[in-house]
């Protein structure tokens, strides 16, 4: 198979070949491989169940592609109820024309972060359709989750109290920049953060750390996220400018650009809100584990009035608000 045509998504030999050669041969498990109409697993009392879509342009980026990017972005909403990431389920809406060597090569990439993170893709579909731009066809992925959720693992942003601790897992707008950077054909280091937060939580959650919310910093960025949590809880939740962890590339590039980190998104970091008196020991948890070297504490809460606000780096204090509008570009 050189390319996607029409046939393979016929149902037919064409469609059967197509599955074998690539999707088969890169996900290989006990379950996928009966090629059912659905596939039976195992089971457990408390389930968390997530989907997603991923529609990023370009499909592949310094740091990551498209395959990475879905497992990495269904395994961290999974992890962020507390759940732990067993099953993904792969379904493929293929643009025709799409080069064989460029599928296969990101059929590779999700079985690969799909090891990495504990997980089993154990059933697929796969679509084939008329490309929007016929000259650069491309994909589209969804994405759908199970995962197990232990007794008396409770994780929700209404359990936010006051005097807790924010606590983030790494450097913002890592992600961002990189696929803003490859779309500009901006020349830069900037890689995506794309990663499954899998040994992070575990570990963290395995402790006994009394975790009160947790959410991945994905679209609408940390601003948008705190204000989620404030809303829900009805906490105030003041964090400290010089505290945000920015590498200096994406910070002289979101200058340049008029970005604001607190905005960017992110594939493979988490803000953690739990007590203060656990902070420290949770911080070196996080620090220890794969993807967190550099997570920091950015903030706490308080009975102040419901919002988010920030003490900047000259001393002064701000409202943050959530992001309105679109953010550009679409990142997942």
């Amino acid at each position: 198979m050189t390319g996607v045509d029409r046939t393979h998504g016929s149902g037919g030999i064409a469609t059967s070949k197509l599955i074998d050669e690539v999707f088969k041969k890169a996900f290989s498990n006990e379950y996928l491989n009966k090629l059912g109409d659905s596939a039976v697993v195992p089971g457990y009392d408390r389930l968390a169940v997530t989907t997603d879509s991923f529609v990023v342009k370009p499909v592949f980026f310094p740091g990551g592609d498209i395959g990475r990017l879905a497992v990495c972005g269904t395994v961290n909403d999974l992890l962020m109820s507390g759940a732990k990431p067993v099953y993904l389920t792969a379904g493929y809406i293929l643009e025709e024309g799409l080069e064989a060597k460029a599928l296969e090569r990101i059929a590779h990439s999700m079985a690969e972060t799909a090891k990495e993170a504990g997980v089993v893709i154990a059933a697929g579909d796969t679509k084939v359709v008329e490309p929007a731009d016929p000259g650069n066809p491309g994909l589209m992925i969804n994405t759908s989750g199970v995962g197990f959720v232990s007794e008396g693992t409770e994780i929700s942003p209404e359990r936010i109290r006051p005097g807790d601790a924010v606590i983030i897992s790494g450097n913002l707008g890592d992600h961002h920049a990189a696929i803003l950077s490859t779309r500009m054909s901006v020349k830069n280091s900037i890689l995506s953060d794309a990663a499954p937060l899998t040994e992070m939580v575990g570990r963290l959650i395995g402790s006994g750390t009394e975790v009160h919310a947790m959410r991945d910093i994905t679209r609408g960025g940390l601003a948008t996220i705190l204000n989620e949590f404030s809303d829900a809880s009805g906490i105030h939740i003041r964090i400290e400018e010089r505290k945000l962890p920015v590498s200096e590339e994406v910070a002289g590039f979101a200058g340049l650009l008029g970005l604001d980190p607190l905005y960017m998104g992110n594939e493979g970091k988490c803000v953690f809100i739990l007590p203060e008196d656990q902070a420290d020991a949770a911080l070196d948890i996080i620090r220890s584990s794969r993807y967190g070297a550099n997570a920091s504490i950015i903030g706490y809460t308080d009975d102040a009035k419901q919002g988010v606000t920030m003490i900047t780096s000259i001393g002064g204090e701000k409202v943050v608000t959530p992001l309105y509008g679109e953010g550009l570009p679409r990142i997942c």
